[in-house]
């Protein structure tokens, strides 16, 4: 873990550099620990991509200063886009199915960038394909989209990955991580496996979501109010290497809930239901560990904490399993 002990010149040079720290549950012989992404500038891990899609793109000559960058978002990659935008000299849109948090999409505004809602019922589908739309009438704009394009997971190669490992000297038995785009997860997960390819990598979904068709599986797509992970089309989810996963966990809304009322109560930690969902993922991980299931380099399991509670605390996360909002 690395602290800012000098003045910086933007806020984007904050977007990194988070800190990792222990989970104190599970088997007492296997280390878990959560990157806490909320300590970046926009408040979650989408801040990492937001800078380091855009920087590339430019230097790329993808877009020229000036220009509109337009993301189809269920907010904190928004968030995320929308203080790299500003800093580096574009404009921002992002399309937003309407059921995502108004916390995010109000966050959005305030960093300047115009909000585009699309019909809950046509999922993130329905706001990719308005984006393009968008994009085909707006001159000097692109698309990043975060859910095709390498940049993400290359993010979390470059950046991710290395500060977990600088963290633990090394010693990391298995990756656990929820996929909403997988980039994360891919980024995370293929630096790790240079490291020791024996690592496990775990994918991470709500139940209702169908990333086990990755792997066969005839999985139905139900609704889950856990947000910011899942997916109901496995086609939209072109970054997701089924050769870099050994296993996807899912994990019920109400175990989602529970967790990330419990990391809140007993540990201090104020995240979304992605978290709590990766949280109890890696319980699972841990006690197959510890039990001789699962065998692995280190006795030690990392995963990753998106964002913050704050983001949803409208839709009730914290109340009555009956009362929280999807």
């Amino acid at each position: 873990m690395t602290t800012h002990k000098e003045p910086l010149s933007s806020v984007l040079d904050t977007v990194g550099e988070t800190p990792l720290v222990a989970v104190h549950t599970g088997p007492s012989s296997v280390d878990v620990y959560a990157k806490l992404e909320s300590f970046n500038p926009g408040g979650s891990v989408k801040d990492r991509i937001g800078e380091y899609m855009l920087e590339r793109m430019l230097e790329r000559g993808d877009i020229d200063p000036g220009g509109t960058v337009i993301e189809p978002t269920a907010g904190n990659t928004g968030i995320g886009f929308a203080i790299a935008a500003k800093q580096l000299g574009l404009e921002a849109i992002c399309v937003v199915p309407e059921r995502f948090s108004r916390e995010k999409q109000q966050l959005m505004r305030a960093l300047g960038a115009e909000v585009v809602n699309t019909p809950t019922e046509a999922e993130i589908a329905g706001a990719v394909e308005r984006a393009h739309e968008l994009a085909a009438e707006i001159d000097n704009s692109v698309v990043p989209q975060q859910f095709s394009n390498p940049l993400n997971a290359e993010a979390h190669y470059e950046t991710t990955g290395p500060e977990i490992y600088e963290a633990l000297d090394g010693e990391v038995g298995a990756v656990v991580a929820g996929c909403g785009t997988a980039g994360t997860l891919m980024g995370i997960g293929r630096y790790a496996r240079e490291q020791h390819p024996d690592t496990h990598v775990c994918a991470v979904e709500p139940e209702g979501s169908v990333y086990t068709r990755f792997f066969g599986a005839e999985t139905d797509h139900e609704e889950y109010k856990t947000e910011g992970i899942g997916t109901s089309d496995p086609a939209t989810n072109e970054l997701f290497e089924p050769e870099l996963v050994d296993d996807v966990l899912q994990v019920s809304d109400r175990a989602a809930q529970a967790e990330l009322k419990r990391l809140a109560r007993e540990e201090g930690h104020l995240v979304g239901s992605s978290a709590g969902a990766a949280s109890a993922a890696t319980q699972r991980v841990a006690e197959r560990i510890s039990d001789g299931q699962l065998s692995v380099p280190h006795p030690t399991v990392v995963t990753v904490f998106p964002d913050t509670s704050e983001r949803y605390l409208s839709k009730g996360i914290y109340e009555a399993f009956a009362a929280w909002e999807g």
